[in-house]
This record gives C-alpha cells, sequence and structure tokens, in this order.
C-alpha cells in the first residue's frame, strides 16, 4: 500500500491549521505500512513534486469552508478534472496543485479531502474548541478511509490466482 495522507494548512491563522494538527497527531502513531502522513502547511509547491510520484490515494487533511456549525467533518472526493475550490482558507489552491502535476507530466491519484468547517480564520495560533474537539475524529476518519483503501486495494486469492 502507497497512500500519503497531507495536512494542509496555515497555523497562523487559527482554524485553518486544522489539516496540520491532524496530521501532527498521526505522525505520532504507528499506522499501516506504505502510509506516509506530512504537514505541507501551505507549501502547494512541495506537495506537487511530491505527487509526481503518485501514491495509490491521497488523502487531503483541511479546513473547509462548506457553511455547516464549526466543527462539522467532510469527507469530499473532489472531481479531479473540474477541480473546483473547495473552500480552504489558506494560500494553498488545490486546484492549482493539481495543475502543476499535470503540466509537469504527472497523473493524479484518486483523491479523498478530510475537511473541517472552521469556526475562526482570523490571525491566531491555535485552534478554536469546536475545531479541536474535530481533530480526534478526523484522525479516526482517516483511519478509516485507510482501512478502506487497504481492503480495496488487496486482491483477492482467486485474482492472484489468474496468470
Amino acid at each position: 500500500m502507497n497512500v500519503l495522507v497531507a495536512g494542509i494548512g496555515n497555523v497562523f491563522l487559527a482554524d485553518d491549521g486544522f489539516g496540520v494538527a491532524v496530521a501532527r497527531r498521526l505522525a505520532a502513531e504507528a499506522l499501516l505500512d506504505g502510509v506516509s502522513v506530512v504537514d505541507y502547511g501551505i507549501r502547494g509547491v512541495h506537495l506537487a513534486f511530491d505527487l509526481l510520484d503518485p501514491p495509490e490515494l491521497l488523502v487531503l487533511v483541511d479546513a473547509i469552508g462548506r457553511g455547516g456549525a464549526p466543527g462539522t467533518l467532510y469527507v469530499i472526493e473532489p472531481d479531479l478534472e473540474v477541480a473546483a475550490p473547495v473552500g480552504g482558507a489558506h494560500g494553498m489552491d488545490l486546484p492549482s496543485v493539481f495543475a502543476s502535476v499535470r503540466s509537469m507530466g504527472g497523473r493524479l491519484p484518486p483523491v479523498r479531502i478530510v475537511g473541517c468547517e472552521p469556526a475562526e480564520l482570523g490571525e491566531k495560533i491555535g485552534l478554536s474548541p469546536k475545531v479541536e474537539a474535530a481533530v480526534e475524529p478526523a484522525v479516526r476518519l482517516v483511519h478509516k478511509l485507510l482501512a478502506e483503501h487497504a481492503l480495496i486495494s488487496k486482491p483477492s486469492h482467486a485474482e492472484e490466482a489468474i496468470p
């Protein structure tokens, strides 16, 4: 299994640091073999270059404004052909990252976004209480996505026997 979990966000803009907080929490855990967790912050160019050697699955974790109550979690499967903005508040523009990968001759893996509705996006270090409370459930959501991917990507015995 080859999966990249990417924490995205700006820790100087309150709840925009959600993806970074989740990535830090996940990085401290023992994960399945082949799972990498990286705190990209707002470094979209670094993410684009890393995607030139595409994983089997990319899980992005980010603060995503969708109009829900603060702390609401979303799992989004973006249409990579359209790649419309999904509402991140920081400087990293995911459609631009995806376009950069394509322009450099890369291909995009399947992508899932674990997003959290922010409460505060002003200049402040630290998450609001409702978003802080969503970090652990988001970690569990990422684990669920990883487990689902492991089951899907594991060939059955019948498939292994086919020459």
